[in-house]
């Protein structure tokens, strides 16, 4: 198991933090304003962590997710960051070296991973001080939201308005969000014009359609049993692209798009989620009756989907981005949608009690009893070894309750998955996760497990608070 980080803290530290950011900063931090004045000139509401109690981490599951976060935001804002941004660009930027997934998306998911071990206190400096980490994390943030197209004329270096930038600026923002307090005016500005052009963008779209009224739809399969995309559910599209928004709601609640980006959040995460036997349910979740607003379906009745061509465990713990939404507000001190928890047991029942027939004869479940291995019935097109996405998303439901009447229970399948992701960063000794290509083909595999991380320590910082429980859903 690598090593625990040398502090025992696990608090947030805010503005007053002890890592000497007033030295380390320097002119990048010259124009910050204070957290009051911030909210006036921008509709942002500052986390308040002094009112947020604390979190010592100490728990099992804690431990864990402590040692899975230091050790990826170790390695991303140190070695990959060093050898990825050797150097400023004449404005004053680093070199993103383009505009695309790449470029963006692993950027600001590291970015994530840093925030949240810099500002909980389980930041590990044994290679590179949090000073020097907080400088870092502070460039990949105000260069991301720079080169935003809200913010950036030039064409041939902007990002925003694809697929999946919402996904993007939500990263980007949320990192930002947790940095406010270090972050400059310019970079403020920045972050609140990237957020609510994508989240605006999001709100143009309707009962069928993700953006205006053609396109990129919500459904895999249409009310009349049309599949419009054979294989590909839009769950994971619609749960990222409502991130965006939950976000927008949860930092500028006084804003005046606040209202249609609240409505519009709960729509996706209830499409995102939607199968068959909703159609015709007469269930009404945050204002919504299903029967009546829902155009089809992602996932099936049993609670699985498809994605890739085929049923796809990979993707049904993808909900792990709606249920993130309680962190989100519960940061605002608000409570999340319980649209976010909608047909999660379901679809987790279906990953530890589902039967599926073996290759050889008999059946098996896609958790394998006693064991941190998957079964995945069709395949699994991007490696072999993903225990941190599982046990993320164990984590995730045992958290929320959404593991009710299911044995064994996810706190079980926590701890199965997540030791097993600790001996796969016990090989290392730069706080990494994978080894040999094929372990995960992904390319910013080592930025998935820490926006995981990052995210998932947040929800348990807040559901293990000092304070009480402070997810809450409505």
């Amino acid at each position: 198991m690598p090593d625990l980080p040398p502090t025992s803290r696990r608090r947030f530290l805010g503005a007053a933090s002890a890592i000497g950011l007033a030295g380390a900063f320097g002119a990048l931090g010259a124009g910050t304003t204070s957290t009051a004045q911030a909210a006036e000139s921008d509709g942002v509401v500052a986390v308040n962590w002094p009112g947020l109690g604390s979190y010592s981490g100490a728990d099992a599951a804690g431990s864990r997710v402590t040692a899975i976060l230091a050790g990826s935001a170790r390695y991303l804002i140190g070695p990959w960051y060093a050898a990825t941004y050797t150097h400023y660009l004449p404005d004053g930027y680093i070199d993103l070296k383009g505009t695309d997934e790449r470029a963006v998306r692993l950027p600001a998911m590291a970015a994530v991973a840093a925030t949240t071990a810099l500002v909980t206190g389980t930041y590990d400096p044994r290679t590179l001080s949090a000073a020097n980490a907080t400088v870092r994390t502070h460039n990949l943030i105000r260069t991301l939201a720079a080169r935003h197209r809200a913010n950036n004329p030039d064409t041939a270096n902007r990002w925003g308005g694809g697929w999946q930038t919402a996904l993007w600026a939500y990263y980007t923002a949320l990192a930002g969000w947790l940095f406010w307090d270090r972050l400059d005016a310019t970079t403020r500005r920045h972050l609140v014009a990237m957020l609510v052009w994508e989240a605006d963008r999001l709100t143009t779209g309707n009962g069928v359609h993700l953006i205006g009224t053609s396109g990129e739809q919500l459904y895999m399969t249409r009310r009349d049993g049309t599949v419009v995309t054979p294989g590909d559910s839009k769950a994971e599209e619609d749960n990222w692209s409502a991130a965006a928004l939950s976000l927008a709601a949860a930092m500028m609640p006084g804003h005046p798009n606040t209202a249609r980006w609240t409505r519009r959040n709960v729509e996706l995460l209830l499409a995102a989620a939607a199968r068959p036997a909703d159609l015709t349910s007469g269930e009404t979740i945050n204002g919504i009756q299903l029967s009546s607003w829902l155009r089809g379906t992602n996932i099936a009745d049993d609670g699985t989907l498809e994605n890739h061509a085929r049923l796809h465990p990979l993707y049904m713990v993808a909900f792990d981005q709606s249920l993130y939404q309680g962190f989100v507000f519960g940061l605002a001190g608000r409570a999340a949608p319980k649209a976010a928890l909608h047909n999660i047991t379901r679809t987790y029942g279906a990953l530890v009690d589902k039967s599926f027939p073996l290759p050889g004869g008999g059946v098996t479940h896609i958790y394998r009893p006693g064991s941190a291995e998957i079964f995945y019935p069709e395949g699994n097109d991007w490696g072999t070894h993903f225990p941190f996405y599982f046990g993320n998303f164990d984590l995730l439901v045992s958290l929320t309750g959404q593991d009710q009447g299911i044995t064994p229970p996810a706190a079980e399948w926590e701890r199965l998955h997540n030791d097993d992701q600790l001996s796969l960063m016990s090989r290392f000794t730069d706080g990494r996760t994978y080894g040999a290509a094929g372990e995960n083909t992904y390319y910013g595999r080592e930025h998935r497990v820490g926006a995981m991380a990052g995210q998932t320590y947040l929800t348990l910082f807040l559901a293990r608070n000092s304070t009480g429980n402070l997810l809450r859903w409505t």
